[in-house]
C-alpha cells in the first residue's frame, strides 16, 4: 500500500484552497448579483420632460398634423418620345411637339402620384393651373394614413 506523502498532502491542500477561493468569489459574485437585483427593483422611472405644447394649446390631429409637410407637385402638359439623335439636335428656341392638343386638361402630379387634372391659365404673366377633376380621394387616404400612424405609435 502507498502512503500519502508530502506532494499529495500539498496538493489536496492546493486543491482545498482553490475550491475556497472559488467559494468565496461566488458568494460575492451572488451578493452583488442581489444587490443589482434590489437597486433595479427600488429605482424609479427616469424623469421624461412634457414635450406638449407649452402654451397649453392644443396639438393638431388628423390632417391637421400635415398642414406644413412640404410635397413635390409637377405639372405635365404632355409627353413625347425622341431618339437620342434628336435629343442631342435640341438648342435654345427648339420646338418640342407633344402628345396632348393646346386646352387639353394637364395632369397634376404630388410626389409622383396623379392626384388631378386641370387646365393652363395665365395670370399676372404666371403660367397657373386650374383643377377641374380630383383623380383619388385624398383626404380619406390622408385620414386612413393618419390613423394607421397613430396605431404604430
Amino acid at each position: 500500500m502507498a502512503e500519502d506523502g508530502p506532494n499529495d498532502q500539498t496538493k489536496n491542500a492546493t486543491e482545498a484552497e482553490a475550491e475556497a477561493q472559488m467559494a468565496a468569489a461566488l458568494n460575492e459574485a451572488q451578493s452583488s448579483l442581489n444587490e443589482i437585483k434590489e437597486s433595479v427593483d427600488s429605482a424609479s422611472p427616469p424623469d421624461v420632460p412634457d414635450f406638449g405644447a407649452a402654451d397649453g394649446a392644443a396639438l393638431p390631429t388628423g390632417l391637421e398634423m400635415l398642414g406644413d409637410v412640404d410635397l413635390h407637385v409637377m405639372v405635365e402638359l404632355g409627353r413625347t418620345e425622341m431618339v437620342v439623335e434628336d435629343v442631342l439636335k435640341l438648342a435654345s428656341g427648339s420646338v418640342v411637339e407633344l402628345d396632348k392638343l393646346a386646352g387639353d386638361p394637364v395632369d397634376v402630379y404630388v410626389n409622383q402620384r396623379l392626384v388631378a387634372r386641370g387646365e393652363v391659365l395665365v395670370l399676372n404673366d404666371n403660367f397657373c393651373i386650374r383643377i377641374s377633376e380630383i383623380v383619388a380621394n385624398l383626404q380619406e387616404e390622408a385620414q386612413q394614413a393618419t390613423q394607421e400612424q397613430a396605431q404604430t405609435v
